[in-house]
């Protein structure tokens, strides 16, 4: 059945904007933001603040075209499940509007210029590292886990957390402690946001077979893990301020308070795990988390912050230290 839905006849593009169109929806730009985002938090707090707005706009450039090579590989990849299920149907390769040779030859192109970018104008070692999550993404999650693993989104998650290696390291030109804690970061961020998503579109993967958390283990025992992974990120979260004394009070209490509602939301899911509502938002949630944390890291690092840190301090103890002498003038 299946290879007779192959044969029929595929729908082609019209003109050049829909040709342009259909390979912009290979690289799922979406997924893309939110890589470039944790990029641009790795390179603000190595730079302290102060990034370098041409290795800035390079290295956003690179990591977009490195993302968009995996995603399209991924397409490529999952063209026949996606052709089964409705949501993904009519994506550019299961409905024909890409032929599989020119999606290959696509995303080497785009490896291509990301690497050449990010050696010429950042380093080496950047552009090594967003070459690496090209190959977890497309070899360890997409071939090897995804249809084979509960644990594919927990694994396979380690691609989407190199994007603030490849930050850290255009800035630096090595990995401190702090940017593998960022590393973690994203690590632990990823199962509660991608099986929020899997909760939503559970019938899709087990229409197709793949054995995502919710399709295997079911709904509760996947909310029981998503707040176990909530629970962890707050102290990960917080291994940037103490011991690595890289963030200050304002990521502190960023970090804390969306920590905070993050558990919140996973708690209420696990009281409802069926509930496709509780997921969608904490699906919803899990984005604003990771853009809100990555912008507390910016305003953190940025000198204006400590300046005004430092000036609140100074009189604040300057009040303090008035006190008394405040008490014996009314006595």
């Amino acid at each position: 059945m299946q290879e007779t839905l192959w044969t029929q006849a595929p729908r082609r593009n019209q003109n050049l904007v829909q040709v342009i169109q259909s390979y912009y929806q290979l690289t799922k730009p979406r997924i893309i933001l939110l890589l470039l985002i944790t990029t641009a938090g790795g390179m603000w707090i190595a730079a302290e603040g102060q990034v370098n707005p041409l290795l800035l706009l390079v290295t956003l450039t690179g990591g977009t075209l490195a993302a968009a090579s995996a995603n399209t590989i991924n397409c490529l990849y999952d063209r026949d499940i996606d052709y089964v299920m409705e949501r993904t149907r009519h994506r550019p390769l299961p409905s024909g509007r890409v032929q599989p040779r020119d999606a290959l030859i696509f995303a080497i192109a785009l490896a291509s210029i990301s690497f050449s970018l990010l050696v010429v104008f950042a380093n080496l070692l950047s552009a090594l590292l967003a070459m690496s999550g090209i190959l977890v993404y497309v070899l360890v999650y997409t071939h090897w886990l995804k249809r084979h693993s509960t644990q594919n989104i927990v694994i396979g998650g380690a691609a989407g957390a190199i994007p603030p290696l490849v930050g850290w390291a255009a800035v630096t030109g090595d990995l401190s402690w702090a940017a593998w804690v960022l590393f973690a970061i994203v690590f632990f961020w990823t199962p509660p946001h991608f099986w929020a998503l899997a909760l939503m579109i559970r019938k899709d993967y087990a229409s197709v077979g793949v054995p995502m958390l919710p399709v295997v283990e079911g709904e509760a025992a996947t909310a029981r893990q998503i707040l176990w992974y909530s629970l962890l990120l707050i102290p990960v979260t917080l291994l940037l301020v103490y011991p690595l004394h890289v963030m200050g009070a304002v990521y502190a209490v960023v970090a804390l308070l969306l920590g905070g509602v993050l558990v919140q939301k996973a708690w209420q899911l696990m009281q409802a795990p069926a509930d496709l509502d509780q997921a969608r938002s904490l699906f919803k949630y899990s984005i604003l988390y990771m853009m809100l944390l990555c912008a507390g890291m910016v305003v953190d690092s940025l000198p204006v912050t400590h300046q005004l840190l430092s000036f609140c301090t100074e009189h604040l103890q300057a009040l303090i230290s008035a006190i008394p002498m405040l008490q014996g003038l009314t006595v």
